[in-house]
C-alpha cells in the first residue's frame, strides 16, 4: 500500500473545547428552558423569534415561493424514499405462536416509538433533502408525533422555504425554528414550548453531534455522525474525471469532509489528483471543497484488489463507491453505510432521490451499524406466555439455576408457582 495523497490528522483540541461548550449549553437549556433557547438562537443564528413553532400560515407562505419544477422534484423524491421505506417495513414482521415446549407461547411485537425528532441542518446549505430522508421513514414506521427542528437562515427568524415545504410534504407534525446543540437539549429534556421526544435522528455539525452524544440515555439517537465521507474503490475501468467529481461533491459539504480513492492503478490515482485540481478551478464552492480535499482527501495505491478490499473494510466509509470490472469482490465488502455499484451509480443520486436513506454512519461506525431506516423508529419487544404445563416443566430447572447463582429469591419465585398453581 502506498499513499499517493495522505490526509492530515484531525486536531483533538477542538473536540475537547466542543464537549465543554456543549455541556454548558445543555445545562443552560435544562435550567432556563425557552429563555436559553432564545439567547442561543439569537447568538448563533441571528434568530430572535420568540415563538419557535412554525405554523400553517408560515408553511403556506413557503409554498408560494416554490416553482412548479421545485415541487415536482420534491414530490418525486418523496415518493421514491417512501416507497423504499415501505418495502423495508414489509421485511420486519411480528413473531407469534413460537414454542419451545408444550404450553408455552413466545414471540415479539414490532412497536413504533411514540415520538421522535428529526434534526435538519441549515448552516451553509439548504438541506431540504435531509428533511425528506428523516421524516418519511418515521411516518412510514407509524410514529405518532414526528417533530422537526432546524436552524433559521442566518440573520432571520425563518427556516429556508424549500426546507419548510419538504418538511410539510414529508408529513412533519411539529416544526420548530431552533438549531444547534440547544435544539438537541430542548428535544431531550423539554421546555415550555418544545415537549421532549423519545428518539432524535439526523446529522449536524460537531456541536449537534456532541449534544446527541451527551444526551444519549435521556433520549435515544440514531448514531453520532461526524463529517461526511466517501471512499471510491476503483480499477482501470474507472474514469478519473468522474472520481474527481465525486471527491469534490463530498468535499464541498464542509472543511472537515473527506474524499478517499483506493485503486490498484497508479496512473488512475495520479489522474484523479490532477483532475481534482483542474475541476476546483471552475467550482463555485471551491473555498470549502479545496480546503477539505487538501487537508483530508486521500488517494491510496493498493498492491492488488484483495488489499484494496481490506483497506475499504478498515476505513468503513459512510459512502462506498465500487467501480471495478470484477464484481465478485462485492460480497467481501462488509463495512459501509451505503454502497454505490458501478460508474453510473453516482453517490449524489443517493443524496437526493434514489430511495435508500442518505443518513449514514461516519467515522468507521459502519463497522457496527447501518444507516437510518424505517427500523430506526421501531422497537422489537418480546413477549412470553406459559400455561401450567409449561410452567411445571421449567420451574424446577429455573430454581436450580437460580440457586446455583446464589439468587435465592429468584428460586423461590419459581418454586412458589409449582406449589400454588
Amino acid at each position: 500500500m502506498e499513499f499517493l495523497k495522505k490526509a492530515a490528522v484531525r486536531p483533538a483540541e477542538a473536540l475537547t473545547e466542543c464537549r465543554k461548550n456543549v455541556a454548558e449549553i445543555i445545562q443552560n437549556v435544562r435550567e432556563r428552558g425557552d429563555e436559553a433557547l432564545l439567547e442561543y438562537n439569537t447568538l448563533f443564528d441571528g434568530n430572535a423569534r420568540t415563538l419557535f413553532r412554525v405554523g400553517r400560515e408560515e408553511l403556506d407562505a413557503a409554498y408560494t415561493k416554490m416553482t412548479e419544477q421545485d415541487l415536482a422534484d420534491l414530490n418525486q423524491a418523496a415518493y421514491n424514499i417512501r416507497a423504499f421505506a415501505e418495502a423495508q417495513l414489509t421485511c420486519i414482521s411480528e413473531l407469534k405462536n413460537f414454542s419451545v415446549l408444550p404450553g408455552s407461547e413466545l414471540g415479539h411485537r414490532v412497536i413504533p416509538v411514540e415520538s421522535c425528532s428529526c434534526y435538519v441542518p441549515g448552516g451553509s446549505y439548504s438541506l431540504f433533502s435531509t428533511a425528506l430522508m428523516l421524516i418519511i421513514p418515521a411516518k412510514v414506521a407509524g410514529v405518532k408525533r414526528v417533530v422537526v427542528c432546524s436552524p433559521t437562515v442566518k440573520g432571520t427568524g425563518s427556516i429556508d422555504y424549500k426546507t419548510l415545504v419538504a418538511m410539510d410534504i414529508a408529513g412533519a407534525d411539529e416544526i420548530y425554528a431552533v438549531g444547534g446543540a440547544q435544539a438537541i437539549a430542548a428535544l431531550s429534556y423539554g421546555t415550555a414550548q418544545i415537549p421532549p421526544v423519545d428518539v432524535i435522528v439526523g446529522p449536524g455539525n460537531q456541536y449537534v453531534a456532541e449534544a446527541k452524544r451527551q444526551c444519549y440515555g435521556q433520549v435515544g439517537i440514531d448514531f453520532v455522525a461526524g463529517p461526511s465521507e466517501v471512499l471510491a474503490l476503483a480499477d482501470t475501468t474507472a474514469d478519473h474525471r468522474i472520481l474527481a467529481a465525486d471527491m469534490l461533491a463530498q468535499s464541498e459539504h464542509d472543511r472537515l469532509a473527506r474524499g478517499i480513492v483506493v485503486t490498484t492503478s497508479r496512473e488512475l490515482g495520479e489522474a484523479v489528483i490532477a483532475s481534482v485540481e483542474e475541476q476546483l478551478r471552475a467550482l463555485e464552492t471551491a473555498d470549502i471543497a479545496s480546503v477539505s480535499w487538501a487537508d483530508y482527501g486521500e488517494v491510496i495505491l493498493a498492491d492488488d484488489m484483495d488489499e484494496a478490499v481490506r483497506i475499504a473494510n478498515e476505513y468503513a466509509p459512510e459512502h462506498l463507491e465500487v467501480i471495478v470490472k470484477d464484481e465478485s469482490i462485492l460480497p467481501k465488502l462488509i463495512n459501509f453505510g451505503s454502497m454505490f455499484i458501478g460508474q453510473e451509480t453516482g453517490e449524489v443520486f443517493g443524496d437526493y432521490l434514489s430511495g435508500p436513506n442518505h443518513t449514514l454512519p461516519t467515522a468507521r461506525a459502519a463497522r457496527y451499524t447501518g444507516g437510518l431506516w424505517v427500523g430506526t423508529f421501531l422497537k422489537v419487544c418480546s413477549f412470553q406466555r406459559y400455561r401450567a404445563e409449561a410452567m411445571h416443566a421449567v420451574a424446577p430447572q429455573t430454581a436450580r439455576m437460580a440457586r446455583a447463582e446464589g439468587l435465592i429469591a429468584h428460586a423461590k419465585a419459581a418454586e412458589i408457582r409449582m406449589d400454588l398453581l
